[in-house]
């Protein structure tokens, strides 16, 4: 993607009227492999705001689903009042959650993940947007990670979760900006 498309972004997501609590929660969701975390890296440089990853809030391979509402208690109502989220990490490497973190309210506060386009968070976000990218590219994308050892071993597992989370909650159609992050584009 180039810099003007991401100069683009920015100007729409500057564009929004600001909440009540004076956050603008943006989130970037989309399937793994798609760039969600590059884009937010990239925009964020663009807007001067931080990064929220959903990664520190899944508890587990087995926990899409299950981030959603951690992230509405934790990052979305306290941002949406002005004040900071405040949420337990999640450590990986030993699966429990260990240290709390904390995101102070700034103007625009960027939510990545899988999930962080989900229906109960949309209440509280200004623009919700969502990376496209072909099934055959993501697969690619993600085998040349460096982590796609270990998430090799949970990919078809992962995979099924993002099919019916994203079905269930329709969380494509609910973007409000649609991003073609293919090779291609």
């Amino acid at each position: 993607m180039d810099d003007r498309r991401i100069a683009e972004l920015a100007a729409e997501v500057r564009a929004r009227p600001r909440p009540p609590g004076g956050v603008r929660l943006v989130t970037i969701d989309g399937y793994s492999g798609s760039g969600k975390t590059e884009l937010a890296g990239r925009l964020a440089g663009a807007l001067d705001a931080p990064v929220i990853t959903l990664e520190e809030l899944y508890p587990g391979w087995d926990g899409l689903a299950a981030a959603v509402p951690l992230a509405v208690e934790w990052i979305a109502v306290p941002l949406a009042a002005g004040r900071a989220a405040r949420w337990h990490r999640y450590d990986w490497v030993r699966g429990v959650r260990d240290e709390w973190r904390e995101q102070p309210p700034a103007p625009v506060v960027i939510l990545e993940g899988c999930g962080s386009g989900a229906a109960a968070l949309r209440p509280y976000t200004s623009t919700a947007i969502w990376v496209d990218v072909p099934p055959g590219e993501r697969e690619r994308r993600l085998r040349a990670r460096a982590d796609w050892p270990d998430y090799a071993l949970h990919r078809d597992g992962w995979a099924a979760q993002e099919d019916a989370f994203h079905a269930a909650d329709h969380t494509r159609g609910r973007a409000d900006v649609i991003v073609d992050n293919s090779d291609e584009a």
